[in-house]
């Protein structure tokens, strides 16, 4: 309506400039429009929009209504009862509760408790309008009958284990390598990081077909990567980008070290073969055995003693008795 009165009060101005002469019946807009303490009508919102100030178009209820609405409860009525009260015995929580969530006290059928009280008097805060509770994780999604669902819709995926490796000695007898890599999160703009490409290769010695020639050939070339207690061999290597690549250069230095180790060059042919430790082969008794294990295990007090008595006992000298510690 206030539209068509503005139309009409254009109109009329036209028709009083073009001709003086003709009688206009003066038409008068009763329509008006109070919206706080401003009346709007055609005279106001023509002046308005040669401010530049244009009606807010209003879609539904005033605001002043709808917050009464509010106020007064309105139609959305009292809130329902808490899901929990509801609940059966036989309720099935995985229905309920099906992923990771915060803490809701109206949907866990438990008595709840968890804060610091200010004095023994006071109880534990209860699980209603507890911070406490939705600031830590809960695992609640991952009972035992629902981790038994999930396992069993999972199951059809999966293969079965092979027969022979039921104990740690099979699997280390059956698969005597192990490749140890690590994966790195941090808050950055790149997801890669250079420590993610380092490889690490593990092998116990006895897995690889080495004769004695062979055996101290290997520990030989491979130094101080061997671990005398263990009896394994550990092969690092960083030097190339990506870890597939030093992978790959790992398993190449393995392959490398065992040819090499089967290989006998010309000089290697001796009268007196080296060995990693010395063994009396000739001669048999205590005073070679007291001399392998001195020359063997190192110098300590009770080695050097041994082998002294051996020598004493040797010359023909009186015997001293040995006490160790």
């Amino acid at each position: 309506d206030s539209l068509l009165q503005e139309m009409m009060s254009l109109y009329l101005r036209e028709m009083t400039t073009r001709s003086s002469s003709m009688l206009v019946r003066q038409i008068s807009t009763t329509s008006r429009l109070d919206i706080g303490s401003r009346t709007y009508d055609a005279t106001t919102i023509l002046e308005d929009e040669k401010k530049g100030v244009f009606r807010v178009m209003q879609i539904g209820k005033p605001k002043e209504d709808r917050a009464f609405q509010r106020r007064r409860g309105g139609p959305q009525g009292p809130p329902p009862p808490p899901r929990s009260a509801s609940m059966t015995p036989d309720q099935s929580w995985g229905s309920v509760w099906p992923a990771p969530r915060t803490f809701h006290p109206a949907t866990v059928p438990l008595p709840v408790r968890q804060g610091v009280i200010q004095t023994k008097a006071q109880v534990v805060p209860s699980k209603y309008a507890n911070a406490e509770l939705m600031k830590i994780p809960n695992f609640l999604h991952l009972t035992p009958p629902v981790i038994s669902t999930h396992c069993s819709a999972i199951s059809k995926f999966c293969t079965a284990w092979p027969k022979g490796l039921e104990t740690e000695e099979d699997i280390d007898k059956n698969f005597p390598i192990t490749v140890t890599t690590s994966d790195h999160l941090n808050s950055n703009s790149s997801i890669r990081d250079r420590r993610a490409r380092i490889v690490q290769l593990r092998l116990n010695l006895d897995s690889l077909p080495l004769d004695t020639h062979a055996r101290d050939k290997m520990v030989r070339l491979v130094g101080d990567r061997f671990n005398e207690e263990t009896g394994e061999i550990t092969l690092t290597a960083d030097r190339c980008p990506y870890r597939g690549q030093n992978e790959d250069y790992c398993k190449y230095l393995l392959t490398a070290l065992f040819h090499e180790s089967w290989s006998v060059e010309d000089w290697e042919t001796k009268d007196v073969e080296d060995k990693e430790e010395f063994e009396a082969e000739e001669e048999k008794g205590e005073k070679r055995e007291a001399l392998q294990a001195l020359l063997n295990h190192g110098e300590d007090e009770l080695a050097v003693l041994r082998y002294k008595e051996e020598v004493r006992k040797m010359l023909g000298l009186p015997e001293q008795e040995v006490r160790s510690g």
